[in-house]
Parts: C-alpha cells; sequence; structure tokens
C-alpha cells in the first residue's frame, strides 16, 4: 500500500501540538501507512479482527461504567474501570465527532498488568485499525491487548 497526499494530511495532524498536546505517533518516524499495515498485520496473526478488538474494549468499557469509578469484577481474573476527564477529543482521521476523555481501565487481578484505553481508541481501532504510533504514550500494542482484554475470535 502506498502513502496518499490524504494519508500525508492525516499523519500531520497526528504530529505533538496538533490536535493533543502530545500527538498520536510518538517517537514512530514511519509513514502512517507503514503503522497500519504493520499493526494490521500483527492482528491478523493474532488471529482476530480489529472489530472484535474494539468490540471487547466496548464490552469492558461498558461492565466499568456500572462501578461508579472504582475496579469491578468483568470476568475471569479481570477488573476494569472507568473514569471521565473533562475534555474532548477529535478523530485525527477526520471523522465526524467528538470523543469524551472517557478513561477505562482493564486490570489482569494475576499478573497486576493493566492496560488504559480511551472512547477515541476504540473507534481508532475499529473503524482505522490505528493503535498509534510506536513510542507514543497512549499506544496500545495489539499483542497485549488482545492478551488482556481476552479477545475471542467471532465464529
Amino acid at each position: 500500500m502506498k502513502q496518499t497526499v490524504q494519508m500525508d494530511k492525516i499523519q500531520a495532524n497526528m504530529r505533538k501540538g496538533v490536535l493533543t498536546l502530545e500527538g498520536f505517533l510518538g517517537t514512530d518516524t514511519r509513514k502512517l501507512v507503514d503503522i497500519l499495515v504493520d499493526d494490521d498485520a500483527e492482528v491478523r496473526r493474532l488471529g482476530v479482527t480489529h472489530a472484535e478488538i474494539a468490540r471487547r474494549m466496548t464490552e469492558l468499557k461498558e461492565a466499568g461504567e456500572k462501578g461508579l469509578g472504582e475496579f469491578i469484577n468483568a470476568g475471569k481474573n479481570i477488573e476494569v474501570k472507568v473514569d471521565s476527564v473533562r475534555g474532548r477529543l477529535p478523530c485525527p482521521f477526520g471523522d465526524p465527532g467528538i470523543f469524551g476523555k472517557v478513561n477505562t481501565t482493564v486490570r489482569d487481578k494475576l499478573t497486576g498488568k493493566e492496560i488504559t484505553f480511551t472512547d477515541l481508541h476504540i473507534h481508532m481501532i475499529k473503524t482505522h485499525g490505528f493503535y498509534e504510533g510506536k513510542g507514543s504514550r497512549f499506544r496500545l500494542e495489539p499483542t497485549q491487548l488482545v492478551e488482556l482484554l481476552q479477545v475471542k475470535p467471532q465464529s
């Protein structure tokens, strides 16, 4: 796949200080198309889809909302907490809508490992297969997401 002029514009929006203070790319110097292709290959290697990952993230977020800001059980060895922070973020891909800063933290009770993701992450993964660039403070590694969130392929 080749980087288009449109993708160049989107990537420019993802840089530090444009839409967010820290941006979406971290220290990643690859072109956006290469980031997307590499993450897509990893997700396919894991035997799931971006939609399945996003669906599981949504399920856990919805379960966590019942905890009113406290960790609650959300399945086998998993607990989840949802916090809302003031502010909203646009999608760097230019999609309509603004996403509230809602943080969902999922913790494996056995290992203590945690992942925190936002509503914007769910959207970007489902719609664009984008997990942020390497070195980004908010980067979500597909392998870690699939393992910790216990994502199962839909039959």
